[in-house]
């Protein structure tokens, strides 16, 4: 007898080769195949992982997104096989997937605060895009009838996110949302140009509001809201503001849901104008947290499988946990998060 399935509505973090966490979490969510997905938000590496899981549900459903999923982040890495970003000899010695003392890594960061991607890359050669379009059939995807995908990135004129949705969605519009300023050149659509979503929106939640009648979201989180300690190194602070950075839009997000959902229980709001959304959160930081930044850039195959075994087991965990309170409450205290120190 099938299983009866549960909607909820995901919302996908970017976090470069983190991104692949939240292919491990997909592939067990769909693996047990208890939920279903009316929309999902991904920004960067999750609106990577949000492309192909439609494009390998439309091929052939649950099992063709988890193989679309796998197929990707597979062909990622032996596209930065030859690349100088990669540990050194001694922290693979010891297994530390961190680039902290990679050679490559600190003269690419040399190169990229010294001369702007227009300087370093006048072709605009990207290969992400290259592996994109070999890999996604984006007709197909724009086809995709059973989820409402929502891709954010930021309008570098305005400042403001931009959400392209499932219909209109282009290889240059994944681009545009996992475009790094001092990395890639701006990715212009019809005129406009938009740098990496992660800056207003990581990802957004807004979308779901209207465009789903689902009141769960699920956002599966990589960068870490909390680190304990005061960085003190120059590698530690910057660090530490791309973890803020790029959290501040998902926590605005957050504490607006909690702001409405404390007015609808007070009686301020009506439930009949407003909605009730019940906010989970699938992460790791355990796990994640002592990676550090730098591991982003890591596209190692060994490290990559290890990220989607995290997901996994991570996944397995909370489903164990909470699948039992979904489209009952939130499994978040939001109260408690925004009421901290």
């Amino acid at each position: 007898m099938p299983k009866k399935s549960t909607p909820v509505n995901l919302a996908l973090q970017g976090g470069g080769s983190h991104g692949a966490f939240t292919w491990g979490v997909l592939d067990k969510l769909l693996e047990d195949g208890r939920l279903t997905f009316p929309g999902i938000s991904g920004t960067s590496a999750g609106a990577i992982n949000t492309i192909l899981y439609a494009d390998g549900m439309m091929n052939g459903g649950p099992d063709g997104a988890r193989e679309a999923l796998y197929n990707f982040w597979y062909k990622l890495s032996l596209a930065g096989h030859w690349s100088p970003i990669k540990r050194n000899p001694i922290d693979k010695f010891l297994g530390k997937w961190s680039l902290n003392k990679s050679p490559g890594f600190h003269f690419h960061n040399v190169l990229t605060q010294a001369f702007s991607p227009y300087q370093l890359n006048p072709l605009n050669l990207n290969p992400l895009k290259l592996l994109l379009e070999t890999s996604v059939d984006f007709e197909r995807v724009r086809r995709c009838n059973m989820t409402k995908l929502f891709i954010s990135a930021t309008n570098v004129e305005t400042g403001r996110v931009k959400i392209f949705e499932h219909s209109e969605l282009t290889a240059d519009m994944i681009i545009a949302s996992c475009c790094l300023p001092m990395v890639f050149q701006a990715v212009e659509i019809d005129g406009i140009p938009y740098w990496d979503g992660g800056y207003m929106g990581n990802p957004s939640l807004f979308p779901f509001f209207e465009s789903t009648d689902c009141a769960d979201i699920v956002v599966i989180q990589i960068n870490p809201i909390e680190r304990k300690g005061t960085p003190r190194t120059t590698q530690e602070i910057s660090d530490r503001l791309n973890e803020i950075g790029f959290n501040s839009s998902l926590l605005k997000d957050l504490r607006s849901v909690e702001f409405v959902s404390r007015l609808i229980k007070r009686g301020v709001l009506s439930d009949k104008e407003y909605r009730d959304n019940h906010v989970h959160i699938i992460e790791n930081q355990n796990e994640l947290i002592p990676l550090g930044v730098s591991s982003k850039m890591n596209v190692e195959w060994k490290f990559l499988q290890h990220l989607r075994d995290i997901g996994r087991d991570t996944a397995e965990g909370w489903l164990e946990k909470n699948f039992k309170h979904i489209g009952k409450k939130s499994t978040v205290n939001l109260t408690e998060m925004f009421n901290g120190p």
